[in-house]
């Protein structure tokens, strides 16, 4: 295989260094700051939330990747999301930047940042800032240093999201290929809705590639996997993903739309979507992992709003937590999605491990065993396909069921 996966995250390539600590910003006894660092100025892409009401970091972290295109740094915090404060806000953002650059010798503006949490309280200054000095005493460029940093910026999330992959380019002096490295962590569990990319997301690569296509290639991406995820319909105001390149893997660097531009995007794909994916599965309160794709549709566009409408579905999620194989559920949210489709040729299935269960056909409902159904259903990974019999396009949405925790742990969420 060209793409390969390979152990770790955000300190898989070359010229990337990872820190966590516990500045107590709300959480006690748990790391609660992530940085990373990059050993030079590296060219950086992003993609950010569609809600109008942006928190301070997001439109710091705009202005950054839009104007000035090259950062060294990211800081993030977990707890509070730094989001509706106002110029508290954007001031905190200013000296978290000041702080971190005085720290680590390079250019404020090269400084990102994020923040996941509570929307309303402002952070203590006094926190961050002795949490940003604990960081950069602290940065490695271990595996083990950026786990911790993954782990260090989760929220309601129950496990850690890394990965990473390896990959072979052209090297610059012609001499053959030289290993190219991808990697990446993220948090999200809940506000999880597509309309950007849906959490935090900092992926580092030491490919050497033009700004202007590692953006383009991020903006493709994240069409097919974060934007294809959804737990509870609703879009955060803290949605953030960033792409750093150090560009020290020593290959031809990547200055058109070419072979090696398609090889990146797809080992870029690779890690957003595994990241994606394992965000889906780990919805707040979630005991399965949703799959719905929609197959032999007339365009993309159409392909991608109705397996959303399945994927987004409450009684769609309901209906899988209860292990209930009522496709019917599935037909409605295929009905109200908006692309036309004539119900009366498409089929329905339900994939698992080992069985696959035709459930609607020919404008009607098929009789199935229901305890053949209930084996499927009771895998984590429950999949629907949907063959739409108008044309050749596809698309993939993931999704989480719905389930009582996900009350519980929202009813309560400030406490």
């Amino acid at each position: 295989m060209k793409i390969r996966r390979i152990p770790g995250g955000v300190t898989a390539a070359k010229g990337f260094r990872a820190s966590c600590c516990a500045a107590g910003i709300k959480y006690q006894g748990r790391t609660d700051m992530a940085m990373i660092a990059a050993d030079v100025p590296c060219a950086v892409a992003g993609t950010f939330t569609s809600n109008l009401v942006k928190a301070a970091p997001v439109l710091w972290d705009m202005d950054v990747v839009y104007k000035q295109k090259q950062a060294q740094a990211v800081v993030v915090n977990a707890g509070i999301a730094n989001a509706a404060t106002g110029e508290a806000g954007m001031d905190l953002c200013r000296k978290s930047a000041d702080c971190a650059a005085a720290e680590l010798g390079i250019p404020a503006s090269s400084v990102l940042l994020g923040s996941t949490g509570v929307i309303g309280p402002v952070i203590p200054l006094d926190r961050i800032s002795c949490g940003i000095t604990q960081l950069a005493a602290s940065l490695s460029d271990t595996r083990e240093a950026g786990t911790a940093a993954s782990k260090a910026i989760m929220t309601t999330d129950t496990v850690n999201k890394e990965f990473a992959v390896a990959f072979d380019l052209p090297s610059a002096d012609g001499s053959g290929t030289v290993t190219v490295h991808l990697g990446g962590m993220s948090k999200g569990s809940g506000m999880i809705h597509p309309n950007m990319c849906t959490m935090l997301g900092y992926i580092t690569t030491d490919c050497a590639i033009d700004q202007s296509l590692l953006q383009h290639a991020l903006s493709a991406v994240v069409k097919d996997t974060f934007n294809m995820i959804t737990v509870d319909g609703d879009t955060s105001t803290n949605d953030t993903l960033l792409v750093l390149s150090s560009a020290l893997a020593g290959n031809a660097p990547i200055l058109e739309a070419d072979e090696s531009y398609s090889l990146f995007r797809d080992a870029l794909y690779s890690v957003c979507r595994d990241l994606a994916v394992t965000m889906a599965g780990d919805g707040e309160g979630a005991t399965h992992l949703i799959e719905m794709r929609v197959c032999n549709a007339d365009t993309k566009e159409n392909a991608q709003a109705l397996a959303r409408s399945v994927a987004g579905s409450s009684l769609v999620k309901a209906m899988v937590f209860g292990k209930d194989a009522n496709c019917g559920r599935i037909l409605c949210a295929l009905g109200y999605a908006g692309p036309y489709f004539d119900p009366a040729v498409i089929e329905l299935y339900m994939n698992g491990e080992s069985d696959t269960i035709c459930f609607y056909k020919d404008g009607r409902v098929q009789e199935f065993d229901e305890d053949r159904a209930l084996k499927v259903m009771s895998e984590h990974d429950v999949r629907f396909t949907a063959d739409m019999k108008m044309g050749t396009c596809e698309a993939t949405a993931w999704g989480c069921d719905l389930t009582y925790d996900y009350v519980k742990i929202n009813g309560d969420y400030r406490s």
